[in-house]
Parts: C-alpha cells; sequence; structure tokens
C-alpha cells in the first residue's frame, strides 16, 4: 500500500545563473501540499522535474511509489497536470478537446468528462481561444479529472482568476481529496488560497529548501515582531528576517522561540505571505 503519493530525495539540478539544491520533501496520500516562495525559488524547476520535462542531475523522484523516470508512462496515466497556460489549439471546442486528449489515458470516463464540463458551465460548441481564463482553467482541470488522477500537479493555476472562479477552483480540489484516496501538489503566489485548502506547505528560496511540513507548524514558527527604531538593539537585529526600518518603526520576521525572549515588543502571528516576504527580503534562516 502507497502511503507517499510524491516522494523527492535529494534532487538537484543546474542551471547557468541558478541552482536547485538538494530538494526533499513528501507529499502523503489524501492530502494538499502548497509549493511556495517568491519568483526564482525553483517552483516550476521542481515540478518540472517531477514530470521528467527536465533531467535531473542528482536525487531520486518517486511518484505513486515508482521512479519517475524508469516508469515514466504508467505514472503519467494516474496523474492529472494543470498548468498556468493553456496548452489545447485555440480552434478546438470542448468536444474537440476530449477527443484529442481521451487517446493518451486508458482510463478515460467520458461521462466524468461530460459531466465536469456541464458543472463548470463551459460552453459546448464554442472555441477555446474565445474561452475566458476561468473557462480554460477549468477545462484543463476536467481533463485532468477524467482519467482516474491519482495526483493531481498544478502549477500557478488560480493565478489571474477572479475571486468567485478561485473559490470554485478551491472547493473542487476539497472535494478531490475527499476519499482519502487521491493528493495535490499545488504551487501558488496566492497564499491565502493554500491557507484554506492546504495541509502541507514546502517553501523554497533561491534553490533551497526552507521549510517542508505541516502548515499549522509553519505558522506556528514565525511571528511578526514590531517596535521604536530606539529599542532596536544588535543582538535583536541578528534574530530578525527581512528587517524593514523606518524613522518611526522597525517589523520583521522572527522565529518563535527567539520571539519569547521580548516580551516588550510588539509580537504577531505570521502568514505564509509575511514568511515569503521577509525571507525574500532578508534571506533565509534555516
Amino acid at each position: 500500500m502507497i502511503e507517499n503519493y510524491l516522494e523527492l530525495r535529494g534532487v538537484s539540478k543546474s542551471f547557468p545563473e541558478f541552482k536547485l539544491n538538494n530538494i526533499s520533501f513528501v507529499l502523503p496520500k489524501g492530502y494538499i501540499m502548497g509549493l511556495v516562495g517568491p519568483n526564482g525559488a525553483g517552483k516550476t524547476t521542481s515540478i518540472q522535474l517531477i514530470l521528467n520535462m527536465l533531467e535531473k542531475e542528482a536525487g531520486d523522484i518517486l511518484v505513486l511509489g515508482k521512479d519517475n523516470i524508469r516508469y515514466e508512462n504508467s505514472i503519467k496515466q494516474s496523474i492529472g497536470v494543470v498548468f498556468d497556460s493553456i496548452f489545447y489549439v485555440d480552434s478546438w471546442t470542448v468536444k474537440d478537446t476530449e477527443k484529442a486528449i481521451s487517446i493518451f489515458y486508458k482510463d478515460w470516463k467520458h461521462d466524468v468528462f461530460i459531466e465536469l464540463t456541464k458543472q463548470f458551465d463551459l460552453p459546448q460548441g464554442k472555441k477555446i481561444g474565445e474561452f475566458s481564463r476561468g473557462m480554460q482553467m477549468k477545462l484543463m482541470l476536467a481533463c485532468a479529472l477524467s482519467h482516474n488522477a491519482k495526483l493531481l500537479i498544478l502549477d500557478e493555476p488560480t493565478s489571474g482568476l477572479d475571486p468567485v472562479i478561485r473559490d470554485e477552483f478551491l472547493e473542487i480540489l476539497q472535494e478531490y481529496i475527499k476519499d482519502g484516496e487521491r493528493s495535490v501538489l499545488f504551487s501558488t503566489h496566492i497564499t491565502t488560497d493554500l491557507e484554506r485548502v492546504a495541509d502541507y506547505i514546502t517553501l523554497l528560496h533561491k534553490g533551497e529548501l526552507i521549510y517542508t511540513g505541516s502548515m499549522e507548524l509553519l505558522l506556528g514558527s514565525y511571528r511578526l515582531i514590531k517596535g521604536r527604531p530606539q529599542d532596536l538593539t544588535k543582538d535583536l537585529e541578528k534574530n530578525i528576517i527581512g528587517l524593514r526600518k523606518t524613522d518611526m518603526n522597525f517589523e520583521g520576521l522572527i522565529g518563535m522561540k527567539e520571539a519569547s525572549q521580548y516580551k516588550n515588543f510588539v509580537i504577531d502571528s505570521a502568514t505564509i505571505d509575511d514568511i515569503i516576504i521577509r525571507i525574500s527580503h532578508g534571506g533565509a534562516k534555516k
């Protein structure tokens, strides 16, 4: 029985100006993991390596318990992928899309696809090139969910969508994993979406793994600290990530353990956005 639907073990990939360095994380069966970090963190590179769209230099990647290269063909029968832009032909209709995509999957479910396109209010006779971005994302999702995929991999699917469409999208993801037999890897810049649906978070920064684990533990690991500039000591400054100073005050991110030493300052809870922004501005302290 497979307990983990996705495992990266010491995965590395080098480019002329960037290196994804020794990345390891695990996505258990039945959960949603958010893959987050500022631009250039390595999120898309990680996804491309998982899908064998790039060749890794080191490490191992297991998808549904199998090596992602050796068993690539069988693995791709059991995963669904939604990217940030549609890769179907603009002149296709919904029917044309099913005809073109279904031939690649042994377990394609026509009835499921039709039901999803109706649920998503997708116009059957309209060309994809005339679809709104929200409709295009829903069509890709309908395709991803119509061949009994066990693992759904999403790369910025909600970027540019209005709040109503994003809300519908998140409800679909929650319903997708409801039976405990499916998982989702969800890369996004919209971290409020993750705070609503994700169970686990993997945080990357400049190709390095900063954190991987439960959402609750990540949010519990950091605090925002605020105070007057004249009260900022050298010892405190060393402990602050992404320090921002003005003539009136200072603000930054601090570890939960360190925060307990500074009870005379304003200490607030940190969001995922706070954590990403401060790490981006001030570097990472593991």
